[in-house]
């Protein structure tokens, strides 16, 4: 093939996935808007940020007497900004050094955008229903408005019915093990619901259902067709002593979270919030190979880029 033709369409290409991803933004900010939510500015760099559950470097940096880390997710700083406001969101951009191996899954990025939103007093419920509202009208939206992107890309995308299915997360993992999440993604025709994650699998801040423990409130939205997780969220834990305990059994430093942690001892809102992956999104809405494809200046696992 002609090496012209191919980087021209490869060029196509990218520019087509990122006016639908510019689209895909202001839909969702559009309908959160008009939901009540209000949009916060994100917080790009913090001495405490997400410590996240799987192996991932530390991209930090010292100034003056302290030390900051680039944010991995915002979700410390979600709970803490419902102290001002009720229904908050964010496009927030987050990094994630994760492991070379994770090139090849044409779903991940070093850095990437979340669509953080966090909602006080809600309950796992609640988060579903907005998880599915905000993907069914998304969708639906987008078919309009980038109707020759997707002509571009011979993209046929379905407006997925609710509600979505729920799985629960040991069933899943009994019938087909570790890789049950990829499995599943490719069998389904639609999205759907992965529930009742198990505690050592996930963060300190999700909260364990009191009349289970060991299980969390939480919840991940899988795409279907092999494209993966769409979002993941659920409830949090807001009270002092749960935060502590939970922290203890994840062998995690009380020192390293004590300004988070001041604000739990004085007082946070019971909450429940996802976020929700841009690129993610923008590559399933595309029907795209690799992430990579929906960003100007993709970040991969393993490689230096501009």
């Amino acid at each position: 093939m002609d090496e012209r033709w191919s980087n021209s369409r490869k060029q196509k290409v990218l520019t087509n996935a990122v006016k639908v991803k510019s689209a895909l933004k202001k839909i969702l900010g559009d309908f959160l808007r008009n939901n009540d939510f209000v949009e916060i500015s994100p917080v790009i760099i913090s001495p405490e940020t997400d410590p996240l559950y799987h192996a991932t470097g530390t991209a930090d940096f010292e100034y003056y007497e302290g030390r900051y880390q680039l944010t991995r997710s915002m979700i410390l700083h979600k709970q803490i900004a419902l102290l001002s406001f009720d229904k908050i969101f964010a496009f927030s951009p987050n990094v994630r050094l994760e492991p070379i191996e994770l090139t090849e899954t044409g779903k991940h990025l070093v850095q990437f955008t979340q669509l953080d939103l966090e909602v006080s007093g809600a309950d796992r419920e609640e988060i579903l229903e907005l998880g599915e509202e905000l993907l069914v009208h998304t969708i639906s939206k987008i078919k309009e408005v980038c109707n020759d992107e997707l002509d571009f890309f011979e993209r046929v995308l379905k407006v997925p019915e609710r509600p979505f299915e729920r799985i629960k997360y040991h069933h899943a993992y009994s019938k087909y093990g570790r890789i049950f999440e990829e499995v599943l993604s490719q069998k389904k025709d639609r999205p759907f619901w992965l529930i009742d994650i198990p505690s050592e699998d996930r963060e300190f801040y999700d909260k364990e259902d009191p009349t289970r423990p060991g299980i969390l409130r939480d919840m991940d939205l899988i795409y279907p067709e092999g494209y993966g997780e769409a979002l993941s969220g659920g409830e949090r834990e807001h009270e002092y002593e749960r935060i502590k305990k939970r922290l203890g059994e994840q062998d995690l430093d009380l020192d390293k979270f004590k300004l988070y942690l001041k604000y739990a001892e004085e007082g946070l809102p019971p909450s429940a919030g996802f976020g929700l992956g841009i690129e993610r999104l923008t590559r399933y809405v595309c029907g795209l190979d690799d992430i990579k494809e929906t960003v100007l200046f993709p970040k991969e696992p393993g490689k230096v880029t501009l």
